[in-house]
């Protein structure tokens, strides 16, 4: 059996599981946990998703609203979860027993069973003419009003508190595929936002079979920078299968687009973290993107520069201290009594951390260089022939500078 989707399947109209269904041309290239052998009726495409984008969001469906309420549902084993939707998918007590049968008593990652089953049940595939769980979920997320997705909450509760406990997948390029052009729909610069479940591959080759999208004919592909993607290979009904599974409220900017060849399209998307909450925490503590690890030098920006101060004083101590012995058997120098008969100040920098002199535009004048770490910039002061700095002129650096050599 082929766990791979069919990539080239049908939008529908849904009302409900036993009513014909019409067809539409649009199509959405991801993962079918189906066989091959049963050509599945596809989850509606990503490419509803993508007809109205507006530089805020994707205009998807009838409701945008955050998922929020979801979270408050009670966290229940997979048979209660599913209670909700008996009357809404076909036989799906007959799926909730498969996906529990099919569940170790402790399944890989810390899940419990009934979490681990529930990621099983989302890929199994329903018997056709029948639309499997996540076809329905994810067809409900992206054209419904989030009222309607109300009987799918408690299930919602239980595979995204599964999801969110496996690891994030370190960030990578993953593909999604559309069998018409779609180039038109995302210039460059254009945020959007992808409501439902999005099964995503690693492997490029994989949509060019001629079962998912093929290699002629109008195509478009999502590349998109993941940067929190859950692999859920070790609870799928397909052990063989290596998905990338995104979550919905997926947030992401155009970066470019370009067509390698007739008909083919590649929409480059970069996932980047809302500024507001599009999916609500399953449960406290939570982590819906990986924790960003500081550098050690940046944890250490503050000792560091302490360290040169520390440095710098114990030098200038030992240096003055051989200097005043040596200065002692001579005779004492001529000492001005009103070096600098008139001030100028200048505004520096924050936190100036390193103080450097030299001859920097050439002339015989004595200039100087001043390092602050607090804005990451250099001031210039440069001299003149009346013994004063005249000139300001300031130049950003890189990150956390430390030292300042000329």
């Amino acid at each position: 059996n082929n766990s791979l989707h069919n990539l080239n399947g049908d939008e529908n109209e849904i009302a409900n599981q036993d009513y014909t269904y019409a067809h539409d041309e649009n199509v959405d290239g991801t993962i079918n946990y189906g066989e091959t052998e049963k050509q599945r009726v596809a989850p509606p495409p990503v490419v509803e998703e993508n007809k109205q984008v507006t530089n805020e969001a994707e205009k998807l469906g009838t409701d945008e609203a955050p998922l929020i309420e979801y979270a408050n549902e009670p966290l229940l084993p997979l048979v209660d979860a599913c209670a909700p939707l008996n009357d809404v998918l076909h036989d799906l007590s007959y799926y909730v027993n498969m996906a529990l049968e099919e569940t170790p008593e402790e399944p890989p990652d810390g899940l419990t069973m009934d979490e681990s089953a529930a990621i099983r049940l989302y890929t199994i595939e329903w018997e056709a003419p029948h639309r499997s769980l996540y076809s329905m979920l994810n067809y409900t997320l992206k054209n419904c009003s989030r009222e309607d997705l109300r009987p799918y909450f408690r299930y919602m509760k239980l595979f995204l508190t599964a999801l969110v406990k496996l690891p994030c997948c370190p960030p990578l390029t993953v593909w999604r595929g559309v069998t018409k052009n779609l180039s038109i729909d995302f210039p460059p610069g254009t945020r959007l936002t992808w409501w439902a479940f999005s099964s995503t591959t690693t492997e490029l080759t994989v949509l060019e079979n001629n079962m998912y999208l093929g290699t002629t004919g109008a195509r478009t592909l999502f590349s998109v920078e993941s940067i929190n993607g859950r692999t859920i290979r070790n609870h799928s009904h397909f052990v063989t299968e290596d998905e990338i599974l995104l979550l919905p409220g997926t947030h992401m900017i155009v970066q470019s687009q370009f067509s390698p060849a007739t008909d083919l399209y590649i929409i480059h998307l970069k996932q980047v973290i809302p500024d507001e909450t599009l999916l609500e925490l399953p449960f406290e503590g939570a982590r819906l993107y990986p924790k960003l690890e500081r550098p050690w030098y940046r944890k250490k920006r503050f000792v560091i520069p302490l360290a040169l101060l520390i440095t710098m004083c114990i030098v200038a101590t030992v240096v003055g201290a051989i200097l005043g012995t040596r200065a002692a058997n001579k005779e004492p120098p001529y000492v001005f009594t009103n070096p600098y008969p008139s001030g100028t100040t200048f505004d520096i920098g924050s936190f100036p951390i390193s103080l450097v002199s030299g001859y920097f535009n050439g002339d015989k004048y004595v200039d100087l260089a001043i390092l602050n770490s607090g804005d990451q910039s250099i001031d210039i002061l440069l001299g003149n022939a009346n013994g004063i700095y005249s000139t300001l002129t300031q130049t950003d650096t890189g990150t956390d500078p430390l030292f300042y050599l000329c």
